[in-house]
């Protein structure tokens, strides 16, 4: 008996993924729910579990390749099936020394549904090294997945006929491999070797069992960091992307220029060229800026302001902090108290919760408020769902749950779509006031800033107090302006008398 494994949901309006890494190799045992390989997406990296315990017989797409949903991935045999799967595992390399070529070209391999051309970004190899078969060549980038290219054959790598910076299109010829299998013995070797067998690049050990997967080798490359300063805490000690955005976070500020791939630079004067530093894109950080760039073409964006006095709601969390934290085991912050506000202020003015579709105007009657996070790749929005039926501490553990998530890399697609209104914390960085940019198809989001002592007239006295400025950027094609000034005084009045939140007023 076998069984299928498929590639599982990706997420809303994602359809296709990239195999980054294979945990098993055919004729391996694995267990039901042991992770079997790792797909990647252009904004989170998908593990896929075991279906069923027994033998992975067949990998059937491989590290590289292209998948769209409920692809084919691989196939386990369970019972009596499984013990004949060795075999047929120990047989399959040997497919590569059957036929004899001079040369073998590395083609483009396919770039999904609807994708026609890519840009190649990185060659890992450069002409002259030997390469073994199925090892990493080049990524290609295209505009929704980054797709890595490996080795049909062992060899040398002869020529490359693409070189980083080139757009190809889906049948264009990437290099080419001299030798083939009639060059395998030679391929195996490294230069200048006294016979030892060659070994794919990898990390601690020089097996492909304990190879980085590329999602990691790409962060590495991206953030200019060396393997060495990674504490890898996947399988086999290998790094996960999660990894190295942690070794990111803990390394100094010391530059790392050199450990970084620059792009092909403009011409700039000769003294400006030796301090300048150029780095590509990530997919993620292209994906915002894209994202943030359709929201201003697309919206017509109007930003109202307002501020609060925070003396109450700092009062209350000073008072109950202590107890709350005791009681729930999650500290109690601002985020839940705005969260609160948005909720009671969204009922009132429920276009500023609402979308366009087409000529429609679509109203939410429910609030999954997005909470906008940086992260050492870039800024993401995981969402809490039915956040207007939630406690204040079911709020504050969410909030540090899909927080911590989002600083590991582990966010799903699923946990980053269907907001209806999204709040952003620039006070955390020292922001005192920003016009924060619309999270599409969202009609609102609201910006808080740093709570910083002023001089205010209270009952015609001249008092200090912590004032914060609000900014509520929203979309005037359904929102008006009466809207959006008395959606940012709800917020206000529930912030400076937080009782009115316990009466529903």
């Amino acid at each position: 008996m076998t069984t299928e494994v498929r590639v599982p949901t990706l997420g809303e309006s994602v359809t296709e993924a990239t195999v980054a890494t294979w945990f098993k190799q055919p004729g391996d045992a694995v267990a039901a729910d042991e992770m079997l390989c790792e797909l990647e997406t252009d904004k989170v990296t998908v593990e896929v579990p075991a279906p069923a315990a027994g033998t992975l017989s067949e990998i059937v797409a491989k590290e590289g390749d292209t998948v769209g949903v409920d692809a084919l991935l691989a196939m386990i045999a369970e019972g009596d099936s499984a013990a004949a799967a060795p075999a047929k595992a120990e047989a399959a390399p040997a497919k590569a020394t059957e036929s004899k070529a001079e040369e073998v070209k590395v083609m483009v391999p396919a770039l999904g549904e609807s994708v026609t051309e890519a840009t190649v970004s990185t060659w890992f190899k450069k002409e002259g090294d030997s390469v073994a078969q199925d090892e990493m060549l080049c990524e290609l980038e295209t505009d929704k997945v980054s797709v890595e290219v490996p080795a049909p054959a062992a060899g040398l790598l002869a020529k490359i006929v693409a070189p980083e910076g080139t757009t190809v299109d889906a049948t264009a010829q990437l290099a080419v491999i001299s030798g083939g299998a009639g060059a395998s013995a030679a391929a195996v070797q490294t230069e200048g070797s006294k016979g030892e067998a060659y070994q794919a690049p990898a990390v601690g050990q020089g097996t492909r069992d304990v190879k980085d997967g590329p999602a990691a080798e790409k962060a590495m490359a991206e953030a200019g960091i060396s393997r060495d300063a990674v504490t890898g805490t996947g399988k086999d000690g290998r790094a996960t992307k999660a990894d190295v955005a942690a070794a990111v976070a803990a390394a100094s500020a010391a530059p790392q220029a050199a450990a970084a791939p620059s792009a092909p630079r403009a011409p700039v004067p000769a003294d400006d060229a030796a301090r300048e530093e150029r780095v590509k894109m990530t997919r993620l950080r292209q994906t915002i800026a894209r994202r943030l760039k359709d929201a201003q073409n697309t919206a017509a964006m109007l930003t109202t302001y307002n501020e609060v006095d925070m003396t109450e709601t700092m009062a209350l969390r000073s008072e109950y902090k202590d107890l709350f934290e005791k009681k729930h085991g999650v500290r109690l912050g601002f985020m839940s108290f705005f969260t609160k506000a948005c909720c009671h202020a969204l009922k009132e003015v429920p276009e500023v919760n609402a979308e366009i579709d087409g000529t429609d105007v679509v109203y939410k009657n429910f609030v999954h408020m997005g909470i906008a996070a940086g992260t050492p790749q870039g800024l993401v929005v995981p969402v809490i769902r039915d956040a207007d039926s939630m406690s204040f501490a079911e709020i504050e553990k969410a909030i540090a749950e899909k927080g911590k998530r989002a600083r590991d890399g582990k966010l799903s697609m699923a946990e980053m779509q269907g907001g209806t209104f999204t709040i952003s914390n620039g006070g955390v960085y020292g922001s005192l006031m920003s016009s924060p940019i619309l999270n599409p198809p969202q009609s609102g989001i609201l910006g808080m800033h740093k709570i910083q002592d002023r001089a205010m007239v209270i009952n015609g006295e001249i008092k200090i107090r912590p004032m914060m400025y609000l900014a509520l950027s929203y979309d005037h094609r359904i929102v008006d302006g009466k809207g959006a000034v008395t959606f940012l005084v709800r917020v206000k009045e529930a912030l400076e008398d937080p009782r009115r939140l316990l009466m529903d007023l």
